[in-house]
């Protein structure tokens, strides 16, 4: 069933991240299109003119794959102010149809964050793929990522033998463990969500920038601990990254993705 998108969209550019640092169980390429599982079925998303075909799509598949999809972002306003600024006006043109995609669970993105710190970013996937065969659930092509709930049963010597450092592990744990409501987070503002992150064990400012960025989405996220974001900053500007987030405001979430994948993709 069609989920329609506002033009232009390339749902190839858009969903690269998912094949770039090696495979992605949770989020699976295969036969040009991606498949997640969702409510323990595997939905299968390709493209489509108009948007993306989505196969099954209902009440609760959809505001999944609008997550993921990064549908949330409103982009004409981005571009029409990018078009003055430098450096973005050349990357933004070459970029026609990217749309950021976005981690539609905050358990997951928090993991997922623990695992690529200090680490290069085919390492960290790698040991999630393992996270994810060892306590995830298959459906299809595609596994579930593991519930908050089974990994808090879980021990750090089940951890360690994938991948994780036992510090690591302890982070792992510690956050499915915590009282924190990780779905409520979404109704706080920015400098709120920062404050309960940071707060948790092993989960420091990049994290939470990240968070912010990946799974809510808000405009002003800026990570900047990020390396890559850092190179980016002084490269392409010849400015600090705290400078750079200052003078992109209010887009400072879409410009680092902008400006992050036209690095990767050779275009800035």
């Amino acid at each position: 069933m069609l989920l329609p998108f506002p033009e232009p969209y390339d749902f190839e550019l858009s969903t690269e991240r998912f094949r770039l640092f090696g495979s992605d169980l949770v989020n699976v390429w295969s036969d040009c299109a991606l498949h997640r599982v969702v409510a323990g079925r595997e939905v299968r998303i390709s493209a489509a003119p108009g948007g993306v075909d989505v196969d099954p799509l209902d009440a609760v598949v959809r505001p999944v794959v609008e997550k993921l999809l990064g549908l949330e972002f409103q982009l004409a306003p981005f571009v029409a102010w990018a078009a003055g600024q430098p450096v973005l006006s050349e990357i933004v043109p070459r970029l026609a149809g990217f749309r950021p995609p976005l981690v539609p669970d905050p358990f997951e993105a928090l993991v997922t964050s623990i695992t690529a710190q200090q680490v290069s970013l085919r390492s960290a996937f790698a040991v999630r793929n393992r996270l994810v065969e060892r306590f995830g659930e298959p459906a299809g092509a595609a596994y579930a990522f593991p519930t908050r709930e089974r990994l808090a049963r879980a021990d750090e010597t089940e951890l360690v033998p994938l991948g994780f450092s036992r510090r690591k592990a302890e982070y792992v744990l510690g956050l499915a463990r915590a009282d924190l409501d990780l779905d409520g987070l979404a109704a706080l503002p920015d400098d709120e969500v920062r404050e309960a992150l940071v707060a948790l064990r092993g989960l420091g400012p990049w994290t939470a920038e990240w968070f912010l960025a990946r799974h809510l989405g808000r405009p002003r996220a800026w990570p900047a601990g990020d390396l890559v974001l850092r190179k980016a900053a002084s490269l392409l500007y010849g400015l600090d990254v705290h400078e750079l987030g200052r003078r992109l405001d209010p887009f400072q979430n879409l410009s680092a993705h902008y400006l992050l994948t036209g690095l990767r993709l050779g275009v800035a």
